[in-house]
């Protein structure tokens, strides 16, 4: 008898200190995984940073060597000497010509019928699946939806150039199999996805009071959606199509193999073209490091990092200013 009060003794006054340890052990866990994450934020952010001074510290240098008005035209002598101004990317020829303006122009013929096309449908797939479907049809339309982004770029790269070029040429009439349209609308394969997909939580993100008072006043389902739901989710909308364009700017294999690859200045997508992405994927293997060509490469890295660093702040700025009016 006395050994067991003796026990009871002992145990109540140890339960207080394991009471203490336990939330002291809670407390230094959670100070673990926060300076975790923390951690984590700041290797982020520096890894972006160390990329930004990376590819400007050697874009910079083509200065060095190439006259800045290079990078915008070239002055040469035609059959007839005389002199003529060309704007081209031909690095390899006898007076070498290093004109960023075709390779601009191309990537944003491709990436802007991209994302106008990929807007389209993907807009109309996030309001089905966040407003319209149902539970059990949404379980099977948005992962088979977001399945797209998993196919290998190379692959729809190499249907582009198979399939979808002769589809194209056979219906426009056009004299280019490969030109710009025909990347674009390999890119949308890629870009749908990421639009569908951000559009859907916008609209799943706007209250469900505004919906219901919407409702109230007399409104049916698609006015609802058009005219209240949709407005409240725009900076969400336009933020999905500012980082669908960044991911159409930043697209390699599809433009490498679909659009011809001909560094001309044109404004008709029904033309060859060759964007940035793919000028340094196609050339930067083969040039010796730290000459000129080499160099050029780099600078043009340098203004597709610039694009696409400015379209994804554009896109955070949408996100911040949805959440501010939502209040989330």
């Amino acid at each position: 008898m006395e050994q067991a009060v003796a026990t009871e003794t002992v145990l109540e006054e140890t339960a207080p200190a394991r009471r203490h340890r336990g939330p002291r052990r809670s407390m230094l866990g959670e100070r673990i995984v926060e300076a975790f994450l923390t951690l984590n934020g700041f290797v982020a952010i520096a890894a972006i940073l160390l990329i930004f001074l990376f590819l400007f510290k050697e874009g910079v240098q083509a200065f060095q060597t190439i006259s800045p008005a290079r990078f915008i035209q070239t002055t040469e002598l035609d059959f007839d000497n005389m002199p003529q101004t060309v704007r081209m990317w031909q690095p390899v020829s006898t007076n070498p010509k290093y004109s960023l303006v075709p390779l601009v122009l191309g990537s944003f013929l491709v990436a802007l019928p991209a994302t106008l096309i990929a807007t389209l449908l993907g807009a109309a797939t996030g309001i089905y699946l966040a407003e319209v479907a149902g539970k059990r049809t949404r379980e099977i339309v948005k992962p088979a939806i977001e399945l797209l982004a998993g196919i290998p770029s190379v692959v729809i790269g190499f249907f582009c150039l198979a399939t979808l070029a002769t589809l194209v040429q056979n219906a426009f009439h056009t004299t280019f199999r490969l030109n710009a349209f025909v990347g674009a609308l390999g890119v949308c394969f890629v870009i749908v996805p990421v639009i569908a997909t951000m559009t859907d939580d916008a609209l799943r993100a706007v209250p469900g009071h505004l919906r219901e008072g919407a409702l109230a006043l007399g409104a049916n389902r698609w006015e609802t959606i058009l005219r209240v739901v949709v407005p409240a989710a725009a900076s969400g909308l336009t933020a999905s199509i500012l980082l669908g364009m960044g991911r159409a700017l930043g697209e390699t294999m599809i433009v490498l193999m679909a659009t011809g690859n001909a560094a001309q200045v044109t404004l008709n997508p029904f033309e060859s073209v060759r964007t940035m992405t793919a000028t340094i994927a196609a050339e930067l293997g083969a040039v010796p490091q730290g000459g000129e060509q080499y160099r050029a490469l780099f600078l043009v890295g340098s203004v597709l990092f610039t694009f696409t660093f400015a379209i994804n702040l554009l896109a955070e700025m949408a996100v911040s200013r949805m959440r501010r009016r939502l209040a989330l």
